[in-house]
This record gives structure tokens, sequence and C-alpha cells, in this order.
């Protein structure tokens, strides 16, 4: 297990847990939590044996959003930029699928997950609020539990929108959904959300990180590594692409993918009526 300030890094049947770990402010963002996901999302991309990586928090919330002391600090002034940071940037340099630098290259916020080449899965365990909501939008998906809620809270503070939500949410939810949560700042239920596609499914609390290992495990023993991170790679350009152009994109990817190894066992393994053994990457 490695050290991270303000987390907790686990590796453990080929999933990465990071939780986000200040539950007596609910897990409330700092600078320090930021820098130790990112680290630890740059070691889990890179590790070989990691296929899934799973974001949670601990105790009763998953985030509460930045923590109310830093914004205190910084009233009747605007805040700094945030610097570029390049400590861990080659570490989601991925060659696998098209390049996602050009739209997700931004390492001050959470774009990083889109270019970590395993999928990311948000476990909401409890309530979602602020930037606490918009790191969990930049992972691949999302599950709530049914004791979890979610809000938006800018509105409430006189902020806008901040951090790429203006473009995360409208991507899932749709521009009126997305104004809606935006300017009422309402909290937002597990049934809602599951309905309104703002997280994928909904699991009962006293079993959901099981339910949510389950899945992770799932994906990091039934399919193939490589095949999640080209189609997950292709899913986030498709954003910026034509129709034509994804087309274009899958046929560039698909000679390669008959070339490796995973192909030649994605058949075998169905014949011979066996489980796979892909390839780590």
């Amino acid at each position: 297990m490695t050290n991270f300030p303000d987390i907790l890094y686990d590796v453990k049947d080929r999933i990465a847990t990071i939780t986000l770990n200040r539950p007596d402010r609910l897990n409330a963002h700092t600078q320090a939590m930021g820098k130790s996901v990112r680290h630890a999302m740059a070691e889990a991309a890179q590790d070989s044996s990691v296929r899934v990586v799973v974001l949670t928090g601990a105790g009763r919330g998953f985030c509460a959003g930045a923590d109310m002391e830093v914004l205190t600090g910084i009233q009747g002034g605007a805040r700094d930029a945030a610097v570029q940071p390049t400590d861990v940037a080659h570490a989601f340099q991925s060659k696998y699928g098209p390049s996602l630098d050009e739209h997700f290259g931004d390492m001050r916020r959470y774009a990083y997950f889109m270019r970590t080449p395993k999928p990311v899965i948000a476990a909401l365990n409890g309530p979602a609020a602020g930037l606490g909501l918009i790191m969990a939008l930049y992972a691949d998906m999302r599950f709530a539990s049914d004791k979890a809620v979610m809000t938006t809270s800018f509105s409430q503070r006189g902020l806008i929108a901040e951090h790429g939500i203006s473009w995360l949410l409208p991507h899932l939810v749709g521009p009126s959904r997305a104004l809606d949560l935006l300017f009422s700042a309402r909290r937002v239920s597990p049934a809602e959300a599951k309905e309104i596609g703002l997280v994928n499914d909904v699991f009962p609390h006293d079993t959901f990180m099981e339910d949510v290992t389950a899945y992770a495990r799932h994906l990091a023993d039934s399919v193939s590594p490589r095949s999640m991170a080209v189609m997950k790679a292709q899913v986030w350009k498709a954003c910026f692409q034509s129709f034509g152009e994804a087309i274009e994109t899958a046929d560039r990817e698909m000679p390669p993918s008959f070339d490796w190894p995973d192909f030649k066992e994605g058949v075998s393994h169905y014949l011979e009526k066996r489980r796979p053994n892909f390839a780590d990457i």
C-alpha cells in the first residue's frame, strides 16, 4: 500500500481503490488531496497489475466539495489560477487508442481521468457536492449508494459552473437538466440521478462497496484490458468528432486489435468454454 496525504490507496484483485480520507470533514477537498489523487491515479495507470480504478470516500460521505475554510480564506479576492502541474503528466500518455492529449491534457483538475487507460469508477458512498460532484463526473461511470445525495451547490455560494462541469454535466443529462441542477443547486436523490443518467446504477448502502467491487471485478477478470483502453479513448475522443471521423478512428484501431494476443485469446477461451487469460497493459 502506498501512502499519500488525505487519501488511502490499495490494490487488490487487480482493482486499485483510491479513498478520499478526511472523514471528519466529509472528505472536503484540499490541494493536498487533489495532488494525492493525481499521484495515485498515475501509479494505477502505470501498474500493469491494475485493470480497474475505483474512487470512493471514507466514512459517510464521498466528498462535500471544497473545504469551506479554504473558501473563507479567499473571500474578498479572486482565487489565483491553478498552476499546470507536470509532475506525473507522463503517466497518462497512453499508447492505446486515439490520443486525448489535445482535449483532456489539462492536469489542473481531473481531465487526466479520461487519459487513464483503465476504467475509472466513482463510487458515491454518500454526499457528493460541488467539486466533489465534479470529480465524480470526470470518472467513466458512477455508482451511488441509496443513501447518497448530489448537488452542484455553486449558485448557493455565489459562484459559477466551475472546473468543466458546464461541459461534463450537459453531456450526461442534457442542457436543460444541467441548467436546472446548476441554477437550483437542489439535492438530487439516487433514484433521480439514475433516472436522468447522472449515475449508472444505485446499490443498497449496506452492500454498496461489495456491489461496486463485484462490477469492477467483472471488468478486471472477464474482458481485455487493451480493448477497454482503446474503447475508452474512442468514446471520449468521439465527443469532439463527427460520425465519419469516429468511423475512421475505428477503422485505424481495428488492425492492431487483430495483432494483439487478446484477439486470439478472446476466440480461444470462448471456444474452449473457459475463463479468459487476457494480457496486462
